[in-house]
């Protein structure tokens, strides 16, 4: 058979399995530690993991059309969950393993599951939990035994006995299951996804195979992405970046995917395999800088002396070294020294060294964030997605990288401005429809399949590169009339390690206003070699010296906003540190750390008021919920602040 013929036989996820336990059967296509070691799997090894649990969940009576829910840490079993439910005819449905149960219950109830797949024992009482109220709920299986003993078990099945009843009915359950196999095709549904829900209930969206297959075949032909190729796969599952990367691209390209011990040994883990093709959102890229600082604040003045020196020579010369751009000789040498003595060293801290292509997405990244990672020599790029498109909308293609662009429409996809300033795209990989919401199907995705993203953008004229100004929603005008984007300045004030968060305010006003959540990492190290004691997040936030500090933050970044003659009038005003991080439990943030600003306005109106009115200092008391659940009240007075202004920005708005 042709390249081409068996390219087009492969018309689901399960049929890329086979391929590769074909054509790579003894290549390495699984790892993960347990218990500080790395067990592998090989693809043939996976092919007949998945095909022992596929007949395993016909035992349990699994039908087509039932909707599986898997809910855990990144492991391989239930990466192999998913490709075994596909397998039978069944859609797989990831959640997040962090949310409540309350938030489990609503999409539990709204899929309709019927078969829950579970990693511990904490996931199998959150499902117990809501079992109360969501009723579709007829078989949980769990993967890690620990614990799950006196539990009553009339409707509960260890995953592997469950793979041992599929093993030993194969004579009864191999001709079902190669007849749903068969069914399968590109239209089939592949994957149900829930959106993070920022401004509302999540929605279940719903990729088939067309979907999936055509964007991962695409996305690893734009990076050359090949076997030997290897990724962490540490990110929630539930999100879409994670199933394009560990399932979709993997399986198309056949490339190792690495599960990790546990959230606590990532950055471990990491340095250990040294992905050459890695993905990691702006926090965790802001988390490594974070403590690359605070390690060179703690280190000897010869080494704080070295690694400044090389550093602001990388800054200069490091982003054209790495894109191929023409570099003296001279130049090139002191890099090549600054290599040896810092930047090897660092990138290997991190677990970077082997990085071919790195991606980061789902928010804005920092310029001078972005920037500090490629002046090291980390092939670090941009990409624009949305789960809707199955991830890809724009990348940056090698030599083209910047960081104040998403780059070009990735292969395959269409991308044009609405006059309203609005991104709207196409593509193979725009969903197809979001699961019993014709409505919100039919307002984000139009009869001729042009998907409206909600960011407002443009493309820039001569490179044809794509720039995201903001969500359109909070994208405004000031009461002057200038422009309002408030994830420019929050970004730019996230790129100071001693600041985890910032939210701005002012739209409609006369100018703006800002919330500053610190780095209780960062701020606690700069505390303990300044002497400072505390005793809580809530007593360090509120001490002279950090806000001080913050302040100071908070007026370098106006000076920078005074340079950009679109967005001068951004500049904060008056700013105050909040008393307690804004968490996805409280309902500040979603589970992929996106700030929910509406409920932050609505929550903390006091705060913002007091702000505008002009006080020194506020009283508030704020509900806050504990990590069992239970709720609680903060109690705090918070100082207000004033922040310089740059004229220079008042006068740029006024030409």
């Amino acid at each position: 058979m042709s390249s081409t013929a068996t390219e087009t036989a492969l018309q689901s996820v399960p049929a890329l399995l086979a391929r590769n336990a074909t054509r790579y059967p003894s290549a390495t296509a699984y790892r993960e530690k347990e218990f500080g070691i790395w067990q592998h799997w090989t693809w043939a090894e996976v092919a007949e993991e998945v095909r022992a649990m596929a007949m395993g969940f016909l035992a349990l009576g699994m039908a087509r059309g039932d909707y599986v829910a898997i809910i855990g840490r990144n492991r391989p079993a239930l990466y192999w969950s998913m490709v075994a439910a596909q397998s039978v005819g069944a859609i797989p449905v990831p959640l997040y393993q962090d949310a409540a149960a309350e938030e489990m219950a609503y999409v539990l109830d709204h899929c309709g599951a019927r078969f829950v797949v579970c990693g511990d024992q904490e996931q199998v009482d959150k499902v117990l939990e809501v079992q109360e109220t969501v009723k579709c709920i007829e078989e949980i299986m769990y993967l890690d035994k620990r614990g799950m003993r006196k539990y009553d078990h009339t409707h509960m099945n260890w995953l592997m006995d469950v793979q041992a009843e599929g093993r030993a009915g194969h004579q009864r359950f191999e001709a079902e299951l190669d007849k749903r196999l068969a069914e399968l095709n590109l239209d089939s549904t592949c994957v149900m996804l829930y959106t993070s829900g920022t401004t509302g209930k999540p929605k279940g969206v719903v990729l088939s195979n067309r979907n999936i297959i055509e964007t991962s075949k695409a996305s690893a032909e734009f990076d050359r992405l090949s076997p030997t190729d290897e990724i962490l796969a540490y990110l929630p599952m539930a999100w879409v970046g994670d199933f394009i990367f560990a399932i979709g691209q993997a399986y198309w390209v056949g490339f190792c995917v690495n599960c990790p011990e546990s959230d606590q040994t990532m950055m471990t883990d990491l340095r250990e395999i040294g992905p050459t093709y890695f993905f990691a959102p702006p926090r965790i890229f802001e988390t490594m800088l974070t403590q690359v600082m605070i390690r060179m604040e703690d280190a000897g003045r010869l080494k704080k002396r070295l690694f400044d020196n090389y550093m602001e020579h990388a800054r200069k010369v490091g982003p054209a070294i790495l894109d191929g751009k023409p570099v003296s000789a001279a130049d090139r040498a002191k890099y090549a020294l600054g290599n040896l003595l810092v930047f090897g060293p660092l990138k290997n801290t991190l677990g970077l060294s082997r990085v071919r292509v790195a991606y980061t997405a789902g928010e804005a990244i920092g310029p001078e964030i972005f920037d500090f990672f490629r002046s090291l020599g980390i092939n670090l790029k941009q990409l624009y997605g949305q789960t809707e498109a199955s991830v890809f909308i724009t990348q940056q293609p090698d030599g083209e990288v910047r960081s104040d662009t998403v780059g070009v429409p990735s292969p395959g996809v269409e991308v044009r401005i609405a006059e309203s300033g609005e991104v709207y795209y196409r593509s193979p990989g725009v969903f197809v429809e979001y699961y019993k919401n014709a409505e919100s199907t039919a307002s984000t995705k139009d009869a001729e399949g042009w998907v409206a993203t909600g960011d407002a953008g443009f493309f820039e004229e001569g490179t044809g590169h794509l720039r995201i100004i903001d969500r359109a929603k909070d994208v405004g005008k000031m009461a002057d009339g200038s422009l309002f984007a408030p994830k420019y300045v929050e970004n730019k004030l996230k790129f100071y390690p001693n600041i985890l968060e910032a939210v701005v305010f002012g739209a409609g006003r006369d100018r703006c206003v800002a919330f500053i959540n610190i780095d209780l990492t960062a701020v606690g190290n700069w505390a303990e070699r300044n002497n400072i004691a505390y005793s809580s997040y809530q007593e360090l936030a509120g001490h002279p010296k950090v806000l001080e500090m913050i302040q100071n933050h908070v007026e370098e970044t106006n000076a920078s906003i005074a340079e950009d003659k679109m967005l001068s009038g951004c500049q904060v005003h008056r700013f105050l540190v909040l008393h307690k991080e804004l968490d996805a439990d409280d309902g500040e943030l979603t589970r992929t750390r996106k700030v929910r600003r509406r409920i932050i306005e609505e929550k903390f109106a006091d705060l913002i008021d007091a702000l505008y009115s002009g006080k020194d200092e506020i009283y508030t008391e704020t509900e806050v919920t504990y990590e069992d659940g239970r709720k609680g009240k903060i109690k705090a007075t918070l100082e207000l602040r004033d922040a310089k202004v740059h004229k220079v920005a008042q006068k740029l708005a006024a030409e």
